[in-house]
């Protein structure tokens, strides 16, 4: 009579093969994140912003004003947004509210930048200047005209154009002078700030109750000093771009 003989197999061995396929499964995962590593880090290192990096530096160090913010976005594009402030229709308008929002694209494409205002709780039906100006408040030195501002019946109205601003300056080519922005040294004097102002005295007259004002040169055309007083001004004494 023969005898049946056999062996026990080892826990090992039964799972030996399903344990090495684990192990492979494993390795691949693992050879696959480590693969994949390195264009997460290429797409962070090309995420940077060196440009909105350096304006949000300026902001900490006081070269830009504090009301600014430089908005997170993908180089090449740069977002930097202030507000503005009632300034002579305050008593009136008290809670008249600005918005200015630049966008700055790719430099070798463009040297212009597409500037938005946007505004709420102004007076209705009023067409509004905007400059560019070297002093938020008076005497405001050296100004630039660059668009119209229409307001709507609620008080709301938004003007789009495109200018180059961050880098905006006046000269007089007879004593041009120096002067330093964001880019280094530049001709004349920067023009770093931003004011609003009524396109027509009478409008202003009516609007504020005021028949005392008397007329501004912040507006071309006939008769001269026709243009009425500032209405908005960001305020600011650091610059806000």
């Amino acid at each position: 009579m023969s005898t049946l003989q056999y062996r026990r197999r080892s826990p090992l061995a039964v799972l030996k093969g399903p344990f090495l396929l684990l192990i492979a499964m494993l390795a691949s995962v693992l050879c696959g994140s480590v693969a994949s590593a390195a264009p997460r880090q290429q797409q962070a290192s090309s995420a940077f912003n060196a440009n909105a990096q350096l304006l949000k530096q300026m902001v900490q160090h006081g070269q830009l004003a504090p009301s600014v913010k430089i908005v997170n976005t993908l180089a090449p594009t740069t977002i930097v947004q202030f507000p503005l402030f009632p300034s002579g229709i305050k008593q009136a308008f008290p809670d008249a509210t600005a918005l200015v929002t630049i966008v700055r694209g790719d430099r070798d494409d463009s040297t212009s930048d597409t500037v938005t205002v946007d505004v709420q709780k102004m007076p209705p039906n009023i067409t509004f200047t905007i400059f560019f100006i070297e002093l938020a408040n008076k005497p405001f030195g050296n100004v630039q005209y660059v668009a119209d501002l229409t307001t709507r019946g609620d008080g709301s109205g938004e003007s789009i154009f495109h200018v180059i601003t961050l880098v905006a300056f006046a000269m007089d080519a007879r004593n041009p002078g120096t002067s330093q922005d964001q880019e280094g040294t530049t001709s004349g004097i920067n023009l770093e700030h931003m004011g609003m102002w009524f396109s027509s005295l009478i409008d202003a007259q009516e609007v504020l109750n005021d028949t005392t004002l008397t007329g501004t040169i912040f507006d071309g055309g006939s008769p001269p000093l026709h243009a009425g007083p500032q209405a908005m001004t960001d305020g600011q004494d650091a610059p806000v771009f």
